[in-house]
């Protein structure tokens, strides 16, 4: 049976994902799903960078303001809800087109990576709560040193879910790992500057105009409205800027914290991607994002 194309799109923070997306959209007829932890939680607006409205222009667009900051959803809840979106987008006729710059995320729904399904343990999830992020990562490495190399040692999120795996199946999460076919024919394209200094600087420019837009307003409103939630003290742009608003640090302390690990993500999301083989990287700064949407629209005829 031959496979349905669909365009994936990757890269770090700031390199212009959303706009290459939709342009792509408005000549392939296509529509977008967004490929991002964060975006697909409700009242995350501004720190995670979702396109508005009038930014979309009439393009459709899935996974973005599915759950609330209380709720539960896996990666494997993402693989499944997607699958059900693309395939719809093809029945329709039209192009699926994803975007984003969650790698595993992608790796799930798009490669050969399979996930144990693992209903969450709250019980043991409780108990997990009340070491420290050293403590369970070093916890992480004794029980699945393959896994623990993967993740940053202070994703606490990442890390309990994985010990919590790790729990219920009795093995190595990476043990349990699956390989399963790529059901879709994915043509993979990436954003990236071989001038790193450029990439940052698109970096601290995008942080210093989300404070523009509201974003500490917007954590304060969700800090005052969920307290210490664990999305929220787990998601960049808003764990920089709880210390401020409690009073523990200064405003410029916060922003340069800020910035820093927006470059450090962005840094780890090109090692995860430059993994991917399959993917035609555009530099960025050298080539224009008219230029990049139409090489990339004549390889996908």
């Amino acid at each position: 049976m031959k496979k349905q194309k669909i365009i994936a799109i990757a890269g770090p923070s700031s390199s212009g994902k959303t706009n290459l997306a939709i342009n792509l959209a408005k000549e392939l007829n296509g529509e977008i799903i967004s490929v991002d932890s964060r975006q697909i939680y409700k009242e995350i607006d501004i720190g995670s960078a979702k396109p508005s409205k009038d930014e979309r222009q009439g393009i459709p667009h899935y996974m973005i303001d599915i759950i609330d900051l209380n709720s539960e959803f896996t990666v494997a809840d993402f693989c499944d809800e997607a699958s059900k979106i693309i395939k719809d987008i093809i029945d329709r006729g039209k192009t699926p087109i994803l975007a984003g710059g969650t790698g595993l995320y992608f790796r799930v729904l798009l490669q050969d990576f399979d996930l144990p399904r693992v209903a969450p343990d709250k019980d043991y999830r409780n108990e997990l709560e009340q070491f420290s992020n050293n403590e369970l990562y070093e916890k992480l490495a004794k029980e699945d040193f393959i896994l623990s190399q993967k993740i940053h040692c202070n994703n606490r999120v990442k890390i309990i879910r994985a010990l919590e795996v790790i729990h219920a199946l009795g093995i190595p999460m990476s043990d349990a790992q699956k390989k399963k076919e790529n059901k879709y024919n994915t043509l993979w394209f990436g954003l990236n500057s071989s001038d790193r200094e450029y990439l940052y600087q698109r970096i601290n420019k995008r942080v210093d105009i989300m404070l523009e837009q509201g974003l500490l307003n917007e954590a304060e409103r969700l800090f005052n409205k969920y307290g210490e939630n664990k999305i929220l003290l787990n998601t960049i742009g808003y764990q920089e800027l709880y210390p401020y608003l409690r009073g523990e640090t200064d405003f410029e302390t916060a922003l340069e914290n800020l910035k820093r690990n927006t470059r450090r993500y962005a840094k780890r999301q090109i090692s995860w991607f430059s993994a991917n083989k399959d993917i035609v990287w555009f530099d960025i700064k050298n080539e224009m994002p008219e230029i990049i949407t139409e090489k990339i629209i004549n390889m996908s005829e």
